[in-house]
């Protein structure tokens, strides 16, 4: 961890109207009756964060700057169910004035009582899972909504006020094309959303649609998922047409007006502290100790929901000064800043950045990395090949 900062809070719901075909997150289509429980049970982990953080040896501050509720899909709980959770979170926090409350919302999913919960809860920013602004599209990977559903649920936050405003977008989805996916980014370019998020479809053995591409088959609308060539050049466009029209691409994924940026999810990425409660949530947290002032502290919780109500306790990791020099690596790359190679020698010292000299040097030639005044960064095809440049900043 870089430098002392509040923390942050993560909450996942897990639960979903229907389990889109790409999905490979902890989440999924549970009976009504599992919600109450399940709220329960992150009540009981807000309120005892402090000692349970403390039992495994890592500081804890109270005061929150950022709070986000992802899933999974939030906004399905029930009013009062998710207005508990952020009463949780006042009773058990300090959440500073000027905290950023995210809210994962799916199309048609924004009640009016959901709307009135997010005003009352001081939310004041919600990411919008649209994927696509292409109805063909949305339905061949199993979500509800269409586009006019999705322009209605703007139009409605920004009328109640909340104009921090999230739309993720899908590069790669069964039926899609050039001339589509130019649709959808004219679709939210024209909407004028502050923030916009850009994910190549993962092809793994995680997702249904996943595994039904490496097994060479048709359901789920495998045949007609773009070939990678393609969804590369799906990206690339979207990197040009969301930096001309002003929403500058800030990290491999995200773009932001200026002003806009997901101050939450850059603690990921500057590896600032937060605290993560629910399935598949994780911690960040510093843990120093006499001769080891980098020492840091992630916790992990069950990638299940039974295995969570059942009380399994967190796995519990220790980052080391070697890992945290990786981590600060791999993690910062991911900015379009990068990372300036002088802080890292005065906070982890020289040997910090002569021990990856040559691999550096190799990524430069090959056109993955570029530097520039001291500050080293992925070029635009490194971000094509992120996860190897990354590679290369790991222990063998």
């Amino acid at each position: 961890m870089t430098a002392p900062a509040h923390s942050a809070l993560y909450l996942c719901v897990p639960f979903c109207r229907t389990k889109c075909s790409f999905c490979n997150f902890a989440s999924g289509v549970f009976s009504r009756q599992q919600f109450d429980g399940y709220v329960t049970h992150l009540e009981r982990a807000m309120a005892g964060a402090e000692s349970w953080v403390r039992a495994n040896g890592a500081d804890f501050d109270p005061a929150l700057d950022s709070i986000y509720l992802g899933g999974g899909t939030p906004s399905v709980l029930a009013p009062d169910q998710l207005e508990r959770l952020f009463a949780a979170a006042a009773r058990n926090f300090q959440v500073l004035p000027r905290a950023e409350v995210t809210v994962e919302v799916a199309p048609g999913t924004l009640s009016q009582e959901i709307l009135a919960v997010l005003l009352r809860s001081g939310v004041n920013r919600v990411s919008l899972g649209v994927q696509s602004f292409v109805d063909e599209e949305t339905r061949a990977v199993g979500r509800l909504h269409t586009r006019a559903t999705t322009l209605d649920d703007i139009s409605r936050l920004r009328a109640a006020g909340i104009t921090e405003i999230s739309v993720d977008l899908i590069a790669g989805l069964p039926h899609q094309s050039a001339e589509s996916w130019s649709r959808s980014l004219d679709e939210v370019i024209a909407l004028g959303v502050p923030h916009v998020s850009v994910y190549m479809l993962e092809v793994d053995d995680d997702s249904r649609l996943g595994r039904e591409l490496i097994a060479g088959g048709t359901r789920y609308h495998a045949h007609h998922v773009p070939d990678e060539a393609l969804t590369v050049e799906l990206y690339r466009e979207a990197c040009r047409r969301l930096n001309e029209a002003g929403i500058a691409q800030y990290e491999i994924s995200n773009f932001a007006r200026p002003g806009h940026r997901s101050r939450h999810n850059l603690r990921y990425w500057h590896r600032l502290p937060y605290l993560g409660f629910g399935v598949d949530a994780h911690s960040m947290l510093p843990a120093p100790i006499p001769g080891e002032p980098h020492r840091a502290i992630r916790l992990a919780w069950p990638d299940s929901i039974e295995a969570l109500l059942a009380n399994t306790a967190a796995e519990s990791t220790v980052v080391s000064e070697r890992q945290a020099i990786e981590e600060t690596y791999f993690l910062g790359l991911r900015t379009v800043e990068g990372l300036e190679l002088l802080a890292i020698k005065e906070e982890f010292g020289i040997a910090a950045v002569d021990v990856y000299k040559e691999h550096i040097v190799a990524l430069v030639e090959r056109g993955l990395l570029e530097m520039e005044d001291g500050w080293l960064r992925l070029t635009a095809e490194g971000r094509l090949f992120s996860n190897d440049v990354f590679a290369e900043f790991l222990a063998d």
